[in-house]
């Protein structure tokens, strides 16, 4: 078989937008992608002082074991993640890794006290798994405008980028010639 990414939806109430996601990863990395159940307890990440999740322990047991034929795994959750340096993450990646998780409960707008927009959450989070995914390949941090791979502290930074990678992070990683 060849080597794919999987995506594990971990304690989701609802994935009607994974197809998007799955066609948005593939776009980017031109790997065959496809969607997998994964075990993985929230409980072990929960920070009860935070009220959060500690997302490099989810990463762990993603990556614990994963499929033999796994190039890459990404968790998607709607959990609020953070590391201990910071208040919150979007997500976390092993830097030339195998796994990265990301989490929509910053992505959608109703966080931020504003109306839903699906469309939005769906797009931010499709930024957010190849920003993600662009880590396990070996990328670091980008400055170049729009690449999906700049730094985004903030969702409105997200909103500024795309959803692909430079023609640099491209070659980088050998999609380009």
């Amino acid at each position: 078989m060849a080597p794919r990414i999987y995506l594990v939806p971990i304690h989701l109430d609802s994935v009607e937008w994974m197809d998007r996601l799955q066609a948005g990863v593939e776009r980017a990395f031109g790997v065959r992608t496809e969607c997998r159940n994964h075990p993985v307890d929230l409980s072990l990440a929960f920070d009860p002082v935070r009220k959060q999740y500690r997302s490099s322990i989810l990463l762990a047991q993603l990556i614990a074991h994963p499929p033999a034929d796994t190039l890459k795994i990404l968790g998607i959750t709607d959990v609020d993640l953070f590391i201990p340096v910071l208040t919150y993450v979007f997500g976390e990646a092993q830097l030339d890794g195998i796994g990265a998780v990301v989490s929509i409960h910053r992505l959608k707008n109703s966080f931020y006290g504003l109306s839903e927009d699906n469309e939005r959450m769906v797009e931010r989070l499709v930024k957010e798994a190849v920003h993600e995914l662009g880590h396990t390949f070996g990328l670091f941090h980008c400055t170049r405008a729009g690449c999906a791979m700049n730094a985004s502290p903030y969702v409105e930074d997200i909103d500024q980028k795309s959803d692909t990678l430079c023609i640099e992070c491209r070659r980088a990683i050998g999609l380009e010639g």
